[in-house]
């Protein structure tokens, strides 16, 4: 968190004013919540504004389209915060967003366990919020909001009241705005692992270690879809990281579940997973890269009948979308080489670059190459926890495809 925190919000009368070149306001104009740098009067003025200020940003005739996060040192220059040019960005502000995202998901699940805040498509752009029960886990993706830390944190204490608070502000993302990375308790104390509901299954995250804030909430629907496929049926769940898709398909009756994953500590909160839902006997721990085991299997015979393949993102950037796209399209090929004959295949991607045609186009010549034929029975995307934002397809990231193979 940077030093020069405020923690009075400036009158908006007073903030600078950033102006749109002639003739290119429109897209700030119908809603989109972003405003890049080529877009508007880079002068002097401009420049020299501290990344993170909070600007008036207009038209080139001088009408205001609303108040803005600026960083003129990044490609996206200014976010929009909101189109009421009266409307002061204190703890206030932060308060209102926040209780208007919590109605919302009190509205979704019956329990405490989502992502409250998702960034943009909540109007807080940068900002994530994931609820853990009483313990809530926050990261700052950019200057503004990364400033504005105390703003946030007095706002979850007037909303939320949580226990404990955690920032996850290790994020590559911050790299980009020329942020350090850090971890830290805030509020409170969190010890080892922390128990969280999905699915009517107990799950643990690791808070401070684990991959993102600790746990994936946005594959909640398809994991559950999936899972529901399993019953009476071998299993395994390939990049299982805390066991979500897998422990939950043990649950659900599944009659074996083989959990891969190159990380033995990653196994053994899944193991744990799999004890607190009185699986074990029906899970066992593969330590290994997905790749190499898939390709290890298919030479060995061996097949699954329902097989599921979740990684990391193939495509972070796109200079990475040619090498990506085929390392999707070679994964679907393993996994589809490792389904029995009728079983079932789910393969995911949360690359925002790879977009949805061509992710469906790259698993669709996968399962050509393995000589499988099949129908899709869902194309989804993530959890209602993380809203899309209708001008944004970036907050559209997440593609799941489930597949019966013949």
């Amino acid at each position: 968190m940077t030093t020069d925190t405020p923690t009075q919000a400036p009158k908006p009368a007073s903030l600078p004013v950033i102006r749109i070149q002639s003739g290119r306001h429109k897209r700030a104009q119908h809603g989109h919540p972003w405003v890049y740098s080529n877009e508007v009067d880079m002068d002097k003025a401009a420049k020299a504004l501290p990344a993170g200020s909070i600007v008036r940003v207009t038209d080139a005739g001088g009408a205001t389209l609303g108040l803005a996060a600026f960083n003129p040192h990044s490609l996206i220059c200014a976010r929009f915060l909101t189109r009421d040019p009266a409307e002061a960005i204190d703890t206030a502000f932060f308060v209102r967003r926040i209780r208007r995202a919590l109605e919302i998901r009190e509205r979704l699940y019956d329990r405490p366990f989502y992502r409250l805040i998702h960034a943009e498509s909540d109007g807080l752009p940068a900002l994530i919020i994931d609820r853990y029960g009483d313990i809530v886990v926050v990261q700052a993706n950019n200057v503004a909001m990364d400033r504005r830390l105390p703003m946030i944190l007095a706002a979850l204490d007037e909303v939320l009241n949580p226990s404990a608070i955690v920032l996850r502000n290790d994020s590559t993302a911050r790299s980009y705005e020329g942020l350090a990375e850090e971890v830290k308790v805030v509020k409170g104390s969190v010890q080892g692992l922390i128990p969280l509901e999905e699915n009517g299954a107990t799950f643990f995250a690791d808070l401070s270690e684990g991959q993102k804030t600790g746990w994936f909430f946005d594959q909640r629907d398809n994991r559950s879809f999936i899972a529901n496929l399993c019953q009476g049926r071998s299993v395994v769940d390939f990049y299982t990281y805390a066991g979500g898709f897998g422990v939950l398909a043990a649950k659900r009756g599944a009659s074996h579940v083989t959990l891969v994953d190159r990380s033995a500590l990653s196994l053994s909160i899944a193991m744990k997973a799999a004890e607190a839902n009185g699986v074990a006997d029906r899970v066992t721990a593969e330590k290994g890269d997905a790749f190499n085991l898939m390709d290890q299997w298919v030479a060995e015979g061996r097949t699954f009948e329902v097989v599921i393949a979740d990684p990391p993102a193939f495509v972070k950037s796109k200079k990475d979308l040619a090498v990506g796209s085929r390392a999707y399209r070679r994964m679907t090929k393993a996994a589809a080489r490792l389904v029995a004959p009728g079983g079932m295949l789910l393969v995911a991607s949360c690359s925002h670059n790879m977009e949805p045609p061509l992710f469906h186009t790259e698993v669709a010549r996968g399962l050509g190459e393995a000589g499988r034929q099949g129908r899709i029975l869902r194309f989804a995307g993530a959890g209602s926890d993380h809203p899309v934002h209708p001008l944004l397809p970036e907050t559209q990231y997440l593609k799941a495809m489930v597949f019966a193979l013949d």
